[in-house]
């Protein structure tokens, strides 16, 4: 299972070295250097390039990944392939994620690679299998929402509300939970860091998701705040863990706290409070 934290993760062009860098430079989870939406034609294999230049670069020091090109573009197995090759590389973001053989394929092609794979599902045909995507490889460590290609498919426009989305959001995040793999919210379709970005944030981790794509180096903070667990409900997590652990001890499954009754079932939301836990209190 990939526990690293994906709180927030800023997406950035791969084919502009000034915005790339300066992602890298952020306090953003993750860095994904992208490959896709960001950058024209003419430049994807001297971006593809660059993204690898920039993993050796950074790789060892913080979580960078790569948006390669969708399974049906021409650029695909190309880029597949050099994130094969690439040390230190966090993982391969997939987009228009559609069905298991497109994970599995890949995963095929990372062969002894440490890279994992993120299925970012925007199509109505990746929700609709979103469960067997996310159970098609012991790789997958996260699925993320694509609003704006979702909405474009689905003729629905993409300023409406978050709670608009709660259908697809549900689905995606029943979906990870089964597969015991992440549950990312896509990044909002403005680049403003408003009470609007931050009630969406908040609606999706209430939920239950484990972070958010940013598109704006503006917007990490607030990502972060809204997924990083309070000093209260860490210390709280710590205190069911060790109250269910002394009752083992004893030869029972349950024990008391607070006047709660705790069994497994709050041991899971705890040790989820603590994976998006300060690295100082985890």
């Amino acid at each position: 299972m990939d526990t690293r934290r994906r709180r927030a993760a800023l997406v950035a062009p791969a084919s502009d070295e000034r915005k790339a860098r300066k992602a890298l430079a952020s306090n953003a989870d993750e860095v994904i250097l992208d490959l896709e939406d960001a950058v024209v034609d003419g430049s994807k294999d001297s971006a593809r390039e660059a993204a690898l230049a920039l993993v050796a670069e950074f790789g060892e020091q913080r979580a960078v990944s790569i948006r390669i090109n969708g399974a049906d573009t021409v650029w695909h197995r190309d880029d597949v392939a050099a994130c094969a090759r690439a040390d230190h590389l966090a993982s391969i973001v997939l987009p228009k994620a559609e069905t298991p053989e497109q994970i599995r394929s890949i995963d095929a092609a990372l062969g002894n690679s440490s890279a994992r794979i993120q299925a970012l599902v925007e199509t109505p045909r990746g929700i609709r299998d979103v469960s067997a995507i996310a159970e098609s490889s012991d790789r997958l460590a996260a699925l993320v929402i694509g609003y704006a290609d979702l909405a474009a498919a689905l003729g629905r426009s993409p300023g409406l509300p978050h709670t608009t989305w709660q259908t697809v959001q549900e689905a995606v995040l029943l979906a990870a939970r089964v597969a015991e793999i992440q549950a990312i919210d896509g990044p909002h379709l403005t680049i403003a860091d408003d009470e609007v970005f931050a009630a969406a944030k908040t609606w999706v981790r209430d939920l239950g998701f484990d972070g958010t794509w940013v598109i704006h180096p503006a917007q990490i903070d607030t990502a972060l705040r809204v997924f990083t667990p309070t000093p209260e409900a860490v210390a709280d997590a710590h205190r069911v863990l060790a109250a269910l652990a002394e009752a083992a001890d004893r030869g029972s499954g349950a024990a008391e706290l607070d006047g709660r009754m705790l069994d497994e079932a709050l041991a899971v939301s705890a040790r989820r409070v603590l994976a998006n836990a300060p690295e100082a209190t985890a």
